[in-house]
């Protein structure tokens, strides 16, 4: 079992940046692909950002291309999400998730087997 804990989410202003961290336990997460998700309100969870467990291979959804850059430090079992030059849309609760199954990392939230609970980000206008 592989527990997930977000953190670093909160309210900034357009333009802003913030980076979120998602803290891993009960494994390591060198043998783990990660993901970023979020999901607005109202809205499908959408995929942002995946990335292997060796950390070699990142990819990025449509609305995460150039903006948002994902990271790991595996010794420290934990995985990061910078964003940059937040925009309003933006705003949404962003979730960690990890899986075992599919060592490239996946855009595809059913290839997730663990889930954090969510940290939310709020730009404001």
């Amino acid at each position: 079992q592989v527990q997930l804990v977000e953190s670093g989410g909160g309210l900034v202003q357009t333009g802003g940046s913030l980076r979120l961290s998602c803290a891993a336990s009960g494994r390591s997460s060198s043998s783990l692909a990660m993901g970023w998700f979020r999901q607005a309100p109202g809205e499908e969870r959408e995929f942002v950002a995946a990335l292997s467990w060796s950390g070699g291979t990142a990819y990025y959804g449509h609305s995460a291309q150039g903006r948002f850059i994902i990271s790991r430090d595996n010794a420290k079992n934990t995985v990061y999400l910078q964003i940059n030059s937040l925009k309003p849309e933006d705003t949404a609760v962003y979730y960690c998730a990890a899986t075992p199954r599919v060592n490239s990392g996946s855009s595809d939230r059913y290839d997730y087997d663990f889930w954090g609970q969510g940290t939310q980000v709020t730009v404001s206008s």
